[in-house]
């Protein structure tokens, strides 16, 4: 009879709720950063994190295991194991972020979405983060936890990509640079021990996919240029009859604004939410014009829209301390009717310095990223513009790591997911890298996805001779501070 691994034979001692609990050393703080919550002194206090057996979600393929748990801070967490696993875990770091108190039926979803990494025999594991709103470094940190939660509650995986999803994708660039030196005696990319104590880094490898990667000193300048615009072409955002408030603040605090009012204010301006056919005249003519002069698709305007609203006032009240990170002083708008009177016409602000270094500090990634990175994004995706992937380019050959950097382009319109067979086909590409040294490339993924089954492989849109512009020719420069 063949003996079982001592991989198997942990996960069947955690399933019958004897799991092994080897020690992890603590890792050391990080210093806060001022409006930002940082977790780090906590990261090694797993003990009260054991995960329990739990039904799986629907959509997992026959035999699927899950457990789940909540960590030492509150965030809510969810792992997975296929019924024949590979050795191979995939820690996501989901997009957003999501406001408010975390939802453990968030992780649910995520493993829902992404069920193929289970058919393809690795285990998957995500965290909701302890908080909601624009905090980068602290979800990194919750994401590590859980990594650390994995290894001394199930076992250590035989290899570890960090997967990092829309805004996500800074979390895990972030997360890559802060935890990922060899060895706990060594320090990572921010002077902090690795609380791996195997010799080998965290994180064997980062996909990135739709990647919100030019941090939030830029990713976001477009959602104020959207406010600027908007209201100077509806007017309804605030109403003549409200107080007034700069907008880059998203809305002032104790706002009763709810998310349906605001979709029945654009609608009024609009006609969002009716068919052509039924809008007016000036509906259609004024939607026309915001869209020629953000350049955002009509489906996602309200979804910016709301974004620029809420997020903002999340950034702005709890992150900056309620000075403005975001400006437009030199913007030069282009695109509508008349392009003059419109740059004369819309609200101009001024970014504060130091609101921009705080949210820079904690939501700009380094691209201090030693171990293979492969990101992938769909040219037409409209919420992260794929733009944004020139900048981070750009960010890792700043850093010295560029040639740690793949990335792939898919002729998708989609955000939030690819297709299936982008995954299968990046997975394992980014796998052979860590095994044999060897890169990908856009031309070998595309051939490594059309010879997928014929049913996986209809989903297969690589580009492999795309080049993403500069951010500037989609977003217009603006003086910084």
């Amino acid at each position: 009879m063949a003996r079982a691994s001592p991989m198997v034979i942990t996960l069947a001692a955690l399933l019958a709720g004897c799991a092994p609990e080897p020690a992890l050393p603590p890792t050391s703080g990080i210093s806060g950063i001022s409006g930002f919550s940082s977790s780090t002194a906590n990261l090694a206090d797993t003990a009260t994190s054991r995960p329990a057996a739990q039904p799986c979600p629907n959509g997992l393929p026959a035999g699927s295991r899950c457990l789940a748990g909540t960590d030492a801070l509150g965030a809510h967490y969810l792992i997975a194991l296929p019924a024949a696993w590979s050795g191979v875990l995939v820690l996501h770091a989901h997009g957003g972020p999501e406001l408010g108190a975390p939802r453990a039926d968030r992780t649910a979803q995520d493993l829902q979405r992404w069920a193929v990494v289970l058919r393809a025999g690795h285990a998957w594991a995500g965290s909701t983060y302890h908080q909601g709103g624009v905090a980068v470094r602290a979800a990194a940190e919750d994401t590590e936890r859980l990594r650390q939660i994995f290894v001394q509650h199930i076992a250590t995986p035989t290899r570890t990509v960090l997967h990092g999803q829309s805004w996500g994708a800074s979390v895990a660039a972030m997360a890559a640079d802060m935890f990922n030196a060899a060895g706990s005696a060594k320090p990572g990319g921010n002077g902090k021990a690795n609380p791996d104590t195997s010799g080998k880094p965290a994180y064997d490898a980062v996909l990135l996919t739709s990647g919100v990667l030019g941090g939030g000193s830029r990713s976001y300048d477009f959602r104020l240029d959207l406010r600027v615009v908007y209201q100077h072409l509806c007017g309804n955002h605030p109403r003549a009859d409200e107080p007034a408030y700069p907008l880059w603040m998203g809305l002032p605090p104790g706002s009763p604004l709810t998310h349906a009012a605001l979709a029945a204010r654009v609608d009024a301006c609009l006609g969002l939410r009716q068919p052509v056919a039924l809008r007016t005249a000036q509906q259609q003519h004024t939607l026309q014009a915001l869209l020629a002069v953000i350049r955002v698709p009509e489906s996602a305007l309200l979804g910016h829209l709301n974004w620029a609203t809420w997020h903002f006032q999340d950034i702005v009240q709890q992150r900056t301390g309620g000075a403005n990170p975001f400006g437009n002083i030199g913007v030069a708008y282009s695109g509508s009717s008349d392009d003059a009177a419109l740059n004369q016409a819309v609200l101009r602000y001024p970014a504060d310095p130091r609101a921009v270094a705080t949210l820079a500090a904690d939501t700009d990634p380094t691209g201090r990223i030693t171990v293979p990175v492969l990101a992938l994004h769909a040219v037409h995706d409209p919420v992260a513009f794929v733009e944004l992937e020139s900048t981070w380019r750009d960010t890792m050959a700043s850093a010295g790591t560029g040639r740690h950097l793949v990335q792939a382009f898919t002729s998708d319109a989609s955000h939030s997911y690819l297709t299936d067979a982008a995954y299968l086909s990046a997975l394992p590409a980014l796998l052979d890298w860590v095994d044999n040294g060897k890169p990908p490339t856009p031309a070998s993924l595309a051939s490594r996805c059309a010879a997928l089954a014929p049913d996986v492989a209809a989903g297969c849109r690589f580009l492999p001779l795309y080049q993403p512009a500069p951010l500037a020719s989609r977003v217009p420069a603006r003086q910084r501070p």
